[in-house]
């Protein structure tokens, strides 16, 4: 069964994160703001994958000076909703 899950991220220029997930994959993630061409990359790439799988490639990414980037913020996200789920 799909869930949502919405995500506000931090210190980057995306404003929400909306994922659809289900039995630990990702079906689908929508970023608002941050670089539409880009996130809309990422999202397509992350489509299938599992949550684990996304959190480890994607964790600890920075966008120039920056201490996060939505790469990043993705992988915080899924981390939040997987403590959510334990």
């Amino acid at each position: 069964m799909s869930e949502h899950f919405t995500y506000i991220p931090k210190g980057v220029c995306s404003r929400q994160m909306d994922f659809d997930l289900n039995e630990g994959k990702i079906e689908k993630v929508v970023v608002t703001g941050g670089c539409n061409g880009n996130l809309k990359g990422i999202a397509s790439l992350l489509k299938g994958m599992e949550i684990n799988e996304v959190i480890e490639r994607l964790d600890g990414i920075k966008c120039g000076s920056k201490s996060s980037s939505c790469p990043d913020q993705i992988a915080h996200a899924l981390k939040e909703y997987s403590v959510s789920k334990n």
